[in-house]
C-alpha cells in the first residue's frame, strides 16, 4: 500500500527543512538567501495588485508571502497557484525568443511553491515546480514537474544529514565487483578518478580522498534547485534535485534527476529529447541527445552522449563522443570515440585518444567466476571491426587490433603495434611499430585531430596529443629490449642447454644492430603476450626495431631545437648548460591524460597523505604545476632518452654530434612526412578504392584530390619549418667552430 500522507494545505509550501535539521535561531529559508544571491529589492504586493493577479485567475495560501520587486506588472502572471515564500524579479512586458521559441515574460499556468524567481522570466505550463532558484531571463516551458528534494546532493557522492550511509552514491568504475568505486563529485577529473581507483592496497590515501570529498560539500539539509541566467527548459517530464548552470538548453528530456549540470556562456551545455539521466554530474559543454541513458556517471567537459547511448557508473573524460552503445563500469581518459550501435566496453580503464569500432565487444567477464575482471589499454586504443577481447588483458600505448575473436587474455607491451591472428595456423600475430610503417597517416592526424578538438575554455591542465611522448617513448626502450630477447632466443633455440636470459639478449641485440638482413630470416616467437599454447609470432622485427630507435632519436632531437629554437640559443656554451642536471630516463605515468613522473604522483600522494594537500582543490593545483612543469621535465627526458639511445654519458655529447643528430633528424621528419604521404596515398591506388566511381573526376569530387589534402600540406609545411630551423641552428654552431679555428 502506499502511504500517502495528508497535510492542511496551509501547510503546502512550508517546513522545507524539517525542525531537528534547523539549527538554533535559523528557519527553514536561512541556506535559500544563502544561494539567492540578488540586487533586487523585495516588497509586499499592493491591494490593487492581488485583486488584479486574483482577476487572472491566480491564487495564494497566503499573498504577504508573495514578494515582488519594484518593476512589477501584475497582469503578467496568469492562472498561477502559489504556495509558501515566493520572491518574483523584474516582470516587464516583452517577450523572449530562443531557436524560434518564443515565450511572453511572464508566469502563466504553473504551480510553484516556495521559489525564488529572477528577472524577466517566461514560465509557461509548468505543472509543479517546487524549491528552485531560477535565474535571469529563464525560459521554462512545458515541464510537468521540477522540484527539490531538502536532502539533495545535485550527483556528488555525499550524505546529508540524518541519512543512512547506504543511499552514498558510488561510482563503480573499472571493474564491476565494486573493488575500484570512488565517489562522485562536481569537477571531479579523470585523474582524481585514475588515482583512487588505481591505489587501493593504500589504505591511508583512499580514506583521505573521501575526507575530501566530504569536506568539499555541505551536508546540512535544505539548499535548493538552482537554474542558472538564460536556460531555456522545454517540454521535459521531470527534473528533480538537478542544479544547472547558465545558458543551457534542455528539451524533451524524460527524467533528469540528482544531477549537476555545468553550463556557462563560454561552454554551453545541451540536453534533448528523450534522455533519462540519473545520477550524474555533466560537465561544461557536453550535449547529449536522443534516448540517452545515464545512471551514476561523470563527464568530462566538451563531451558528447548521443543516439541511445547508454552510460552506466563510468567516468566519460573530456572532448570524447560516445554513440548508440554501451559503456559499463569503466574509467575513460579524455578524447575518447565510440560511435556504433553494436560496440561494447566494460571493466575497462582506457588511456585516451582510444577509438572503438562497430561490433567491438571489450570485456567479456564469462571466462571468471566472478565480476571481477579488468582490461587496461594504453592511449592510442583502437580495436577494429567485431573484435571480441578477454578479461584481464593490457596494452601499450597504440595498439591497433584486427577484427577477430580473441579467446585467451592478452598482454601486448610492444607500443604501435598492429595484433591479429592467422587462424589457420593457429597463431596470433602482433606487427611492433606498424603505424609507423603502415598508417602514419592515422597516427600524425589523430594527434593533430585531438588537439584541434580540444574545446576546453581552461586549458591549464596540459594534455599530451603527440604520440612521441614520455609515456611511449618508455614503452619504445621496453619495446626495444623484448625486441632483442625475442630475436636472441630465435637464433639460440636449436642449442642443447637453455641459454642463459643475458646471452640471448646480447645475441639478439648483435643481429638486429648489424645483421637485420639475417634477423629477418628469423621466426621470432614472443612468450607472454596471450594467455594460451598457441604461438604469438612477431612481424617485420628488425623494420620495427629501426622504426622505434629513429622515433626515439627523432624524439630528443625534436625537443632539443624546439628548446633552442624557443629560446633563440646559437652559443653551444649557452645551450649546453642548459643541460647540466645529469639526465635521466625516469619512469612515467599517464595520470588522466596528464603525463607526470612516477616520482612526482609519489609525491602527491605523500603529501595527500601527510596532510601538506589537504582538499581536492589543492590536488588540482598540483596537477596545474605539473602542466606547468611538462615541457621542461620532457625535454629532460628527451636528452635522457637520447643519451641512452646513443649509449653514451652526457659528457660524450658534443657539438659535432649534435650537428650529426640535428642532420639526421631531418631525414627522420622528412621520412615520416613521405610516410604520410604514402599511406594516403593508398587510399587512391587501391583499385577497390575506386571500383564506386566511373572516373577519377567522379573520385576526386567526394573524397576530394590528394594534392588538395590540407593535413598533409601542414604536415610538408612542418617539416619544411623544421629543416629551416635546425638548418639554422646548424650553420650558427658550424660558423662558430670556423671562427674559433
Amino acid at each position: 500500500m502506499n502511504q500517502i500522507r495528508k497535510q492542511k494545505v496551509s501547510e503546502l509550501g512550508y517546513g522545507f527543512i524539517e525542525p531537528q535539521y534547523l539549527p538554533e535561531g535559523k528557519d527553514e529559508y536561512y541556506l535559500r538567501n544563502l544561494q539567492h544571491r540578488t540586487d533586487v529589492r523585495f516588497r509586499h504586493l499592493t491591494k490593487d495588485e492581488i485583486a488584479v493577479l486574483e482577476k487572472n485567475d491566480n491564487s495564494s495560501d497566503n499573498w504577504n508571502n508573495v514578494l515582488v520587486s519594484d518593476l512589477f506588472d501584475p497582469n503578467l502572471i496568469r492562472r498561477c497557484s502559489f504556495f509558501g515564500l515566493v520572491r518574483i524579479g523584474h516582470l516587464e512586458a516583452q517577450y523572449h525568443e530562443f531557436n524560434n521559441l518564443r515565450m511572453a515574460v511572464g508566469l502563466y499556468n504553473s504551480v510553484i511553491i516556495s521559489s525564488d524567481i529572477g528577472n524577466y522570466p517566461a514560465i509557461d505550463n509548468v505543472n509543479y515546480m517546487s524549491h528552485y532558484i531560477i535565474g535571469n531571463d529563464v525560459m521554462l516551458a512545458n515541464i510537468n514537474e521540477l522540484a527539490t528534494t531538502n536532502h539533495a546532493k545535485f550527483g556528488n557522492g555525499v550524505v546529508k544529514q540524518g541519512e543512512s550511509e547506504s543511499v552514498r552514491i558510488w561510482l563503480e568504475i573499472c571493474n564491476e565487483n565494486t573493488g575500484r568505486k570512488v565517489l562522485p563529485f562536481n569537477g571531479m577529473l579523470a585523474a582524481d578518478a585514475w588515482i583512487w581507483s588505481k591505489y587501493r592496497d593504500d589504505e591511508e590515501l583512499m580514506e583521505r580522498f573521501r575526507y575530501f570529498t566530504d569536506k568539499k560539500f555541505d551536508t546540512r539539509r535544505g539548499y535548493y534547485g538552482k537554474i542558472g541566467d538564460r536556460t531555456v527548459i522545454k517540454n521535459c517530464k521531470i527534473i528533480k534535485d538537478v542544479w544547472i548552470g547558465s545558458d543551457a538548453y534542455l528539451k524533451g528530456a524524460n527524467k533528469l534527476k540528482n544531477l549537476t549540470i555545468n553550463s556557462s556562456p563560454e561552454a554551453k551545455s545541451q540536453i534533448g529529447e528523450g534522455c533519462e539521466l540519473v545520477n550524474g554530474i555533466i560537465g561544461f559543454g557536453c550535449r547529449i541527445f536522443y534516448g540517452v541513458k545515464a545512471v551514476r556517471f561523470v563527464m568530462g567537459s566538451n563531451s558528447q552522449l548521443k543516439y541511445g547511448a547508454r552510460l552506466i557508473n563510468s567516468y566519460l573524460g573530456d572532448n570524447s563522443t560516445i554513440s548508440c552503445c554501451e559503456v559499463l563500469n569503466s574509467l575513460i581518459f579524455p578524447s575518447h570515440e565510440q560511435h556504433h550501435n553494436n560496440s561494447f566496453l566494460c571493466a575497462a580503464t582506457v588511456l585516451g585518444q582510444s577509438n572503438l569500432a562497430a561490433g567491438a565487444t571489450i570485456g567479456s567477464n564469462h571466462n571468471s567466476r566472478g565480476a571481477d575482471g579488468e582490461l587496461i589499454a594504453g592511449r592510442g586504443f583502437w580495436p577494429g571491426l567485431c573484435v571480441s577481447l578477454k578479461h584481464n588483458s593490457r596494452f601499450a600505448s597504440y595498439t591497433l587490433i584486427a577484427k577477430g575473436d580473441y579467446p585467451a587474455e592478452l598482454n601486448i607491451p610492444l607500443p604501435f603495434s598492429l595484433v591479429s591472428q592467422d587462424l589457420a595456423r593457429n597463431q596470433l600475430l602482433v606487427m611492433p611499430a606498424y603505424w609507423f610503417m603502415h598508417n602514419m597517416y592515422a597516427l600524425a592526424r589523430n594527434a593533430a585531430k585531438y588537439d584541434q578538438r580540444d574545446k576546453r575554455t581552461d586549458k591549464t591542465l596540459y594534455y599530451e596529443y603527440d604520440f612521441l611522448a614520455p609515456d611511449t617513448v618508455n614503452e619504445m626502450f621496453e619495446a626495444l629490449k623484448l625486441l632483442k630477447q625475442f630475436t636472441g632466443k630465435a637464433v639460440l633455440k636449436n642449442k642443447t642447454k637453455q641459454p642463459a636470459a643475458k646471452e640471448e639478449f646480447k645475441v639478439g641485440e648483435q643481429l638486429l644492430e648489424h645483421e637485420p638482413e639475417k634477423a629477418a630470416t628469423l621466426t621470432i616467437l614472443a612468450d607472454g603476450f596471450e594467455n594460451s599454447k598457441r604461438e604469438t609470432l612477431l612481424q617485420k622485427v628488425p623494420l620495427a626495431y629501426q622504426w622505434y630507435k629513429d622515433m626515439i632519436l627523432f624524439y630528443g632531437i625534436n625537443e632539443m631545437l624546439r628548446f633552442a629554437t624557443e629560446r633563440e640559443f646559437f652559443s653551444w656554451d649557452d645551450f649546453i648548460a642548459q643541460f647540466t642536471v645529469k639526465p635521466e630516463r625516469k619512469e612515467w605515468k599517464n595520470v588522466g591524460s596528464l603525463l607526470m613522473t612516477q616520482d612526482s604522483l609519489n609525491e602527491l600522494k605523500q603529501h595527500i597523505k601527510n596532510g601538506s594537500i589537504n582538499s581536492w582543490d589543492e590536488v588540482h593545483e598540483f596537477y596545474k604545476t605539473q602542466s606547468r612543469n611538462y615541457p621542461h621535465e620532457k625535454r629532460s627526458h628527451a636528452r635522457a632518452s637520447l643519451l641512452e639511445l646513443l649509449n653514451i654519458p652526457p659528457s660524450s655529447f658534443s657539438k659535432t654530434l649534435f650537428i650529426q643528430l640535428l642532420k639526421k633528424s631531418i631525414t627522420i621528419r622528412e621520412k615520416i612526412t613521405e610516410c604520410i604521404i604514402r599511406s594516403r596515398a593508398k587510399d587512391y591506388e587501391n583499385p577497390f578504392r575506386k571500383i564506386t566511381f566511373d572516373s577519377v573526376r567522379e573520385m576526386e569530387k567526394v573524397v576530394g584530390r590528394l594534392q588538395d589534402n590540407e593535413f598533409i600540406r601542414n604536415q610538408k609545411e612542418e617539416t619544411e619549418n623544421y629543416r629551416r630551423n635546425a638548418e639554422k641552428l646548424i650553420a650558427a654552431l658550424s660558423e662558430q667552430e670556423v671562427i674559433r679555428r
